[in-house]
């Protein structure tokens, strides 16, 4: 019943300057695979046909990683690394991919506005370009909401708990759970302190929406810096039709912030065959070693 997704994948990615002055934060990579590529990948396993990615300037890094590659496909061929042409050319053929360019960077609210005409009156899949979320069963997150959507036929946000005293980085629901894990909305509320928080259930980067959200958003208001915000858009939906939150059965892995990822690698890094066990010995080292002799070694080490 819903096909397509939308992937904004627009922001200009400020917090990770001067890496994303010449490259989307969307295709800073977790090992080897950019951020980007996960995302698609959930959409894909979750039955998704036809995706749309809202770019903006600086980012057709996005569109050449998921073409062809034809000069780096025959120098792999030529080379018999047969493995790695193999999955270069699955990336290509992952799904039906469309893009449209932002032309302003004006929010959430207004790249998605870009989708109107590519979704056609069809509900439709929103997945953040730089999130990464993993589900705790065999059913991706998205494809949890899509299954919400066939019975309520109506929006729903991710959401995911977190720590009380996080909630000030995280857009959070205030609704009554009306079934376990399903919420009716009342509102949402943006980086609530944590004495203000109506509850600690983040939105965690997965929509279902309607088609409907466009009329919102286009009487949505520009707020902080000139932005249309997604969430105010949704906080009027709510106000005159139904809209639901889920709390998922999964993990989201926010790429905005370093910290976070730096933590996202190494988690990913520990679960790898071919990395884990050098990489885990390597960490126990640099944990066990005073920081001082560490720099020692550092300063004394051979002129080459």
């Amino acid at each position: 019943m819903i096909s397509k997704a939308v992937i904004p994948a627009a922001g200009l990615g400020t917090r990770f300057l001067p890496a994303t002055k010449a490259q989307p934060k969307e295709m800073l990579p977790i090992i080897d695979t950019p951020v980007i590529q996960f995302v698609v990948e959930e959409a894909v396993r979750s039955g998704i046909e036809d995706v749309l990615i809202i770019t903006g300037r600086g980012k057709r890094a996005i569109n050449d990683h998921f073409d062809r590659s034809f000069e780096l496909e025959a120098y792999l061929n030529q080379r018999e690394h047969h493995d790695l042409l193999r999955q270069i050319r699955n990336i290509s053929e992952l799904v039906e991919l469309f893009s449209v360019r932002q032309k302003e960077q004006r929010g959430l609210g207004d790249a998605i506005r870009y989708a109107q005409q590519h979704v056609n009156n069809e509900p439709f899949a929103v997945l953040l370009g730089d999130t990464i979320v993993e589900s705790d069963n065999d059913k991706p997150v998205t494809q949890q909401l899509m299954h919400l959507y066939a019975d309520v036929r109506a929006p729903i946000i991710a959401v995911e708990e977190v720590p009380r005293d996080k909630v000030s980085r995280y857009g959070i629901i205030a609704g009554k759970e009306v079934e376990k894990g399903l919420y009716r909305l009342d509102r949402l509320v943006e980086k609530p302190s944590p004495e203000k928080a109506p509850t600690n259930l983040a939105i965690a980067g997965r929509y279902i929406l309607t088609a409907q959200i466009f009329g919102y958003l286009e009487h949505t208001p520009p707020g902080k810096l000139g932005e249309i915000q997604l969430t105010d858009a949704l906080n009027t939906m709510a106000r005159h039709e139904q809209v639901y939150a889920w709390r998922i059965a999964g993990r989201r892995y926010d790429i905005g912030n370093r910290l976070d990822y730096l933590k996202t690698t190494v988690e990913f890094a520990l679960r790898r065959k071919d990395l884990a066990e050098d990489f885990r010995a390597f960490l126990r080292d640099v944990l066990r070693e005073p920081r001082g002799r560490r720099k020692t070694r550092a300063r004394s080490a051979p002129r080459k």
